[in-house]
């Protein structure tokens, strides 16, 4: 888990240098604490909860909007500059994704693979295959005295 953590952190801090460095100049205090946040949230949400349930291309579709979300709403009370919050956290959302890529298959082998397994277990026994049947048929009357 620490090894998960760490390496999300390091991909949101050069992701976070990258995208809100080259959109204005965002101070390495603000980097970090956008780095702490993203990594926090991501992990506990997308790798632990969405990844075991709705499969990997999913989840990176919601990390990339959970990551844009974080970035802007924090990027408008932190930062300056309307436009540069838009291109900075779509920037950063972009390169978090494409590296979450990575990041998820390190999940997948090293970190979570068992808790992962039960996980999908777990589930599949709730919802075996979500396989519903409905049948049809005709009313028979059951009463020969009753004539129509």
């Amino acid at each position: 888990m620490m090894k998960a953590l760490l390496l999300k952190f390091i991909v949101c801090l050069i992701a976070f240098s990258i995208g809100l460095d080259l959109a204005f100049d965002a101070s390495l205090r603000e980097i970090i604490s956008f780095s702490i946040t993203t990594t926090v949230v991501t992990y506990i949400l997308a790798d632990r909860i969405l990844l075991p349930r709705i499969g990997n291309k999913n989840t990176l579709m919601a990390e990339f909007m959970m990551v844009y979300a974080i970035v802007w709403l924090f990027g408008s009370v932190l930062l300056n500059g309307y436009l540069q919050i838009a291109w900075g956290s779509a920037i950063s959302a972009i390169i978090l994704t494409a590296a979450e890529v990575l990041v998820h298959r390190f999940l997948h082998k090293n970190v979570g693979s068992q808790s992962v397994r039960t996980e999908k277990r777990r589930v599949s026994r709730l919802r075996p295959n979500l396989k519903y049947a409905t049948e049809f048929a005709e009313e028979h009357d059951t009463d020969p005295k009753k004539k129509k």
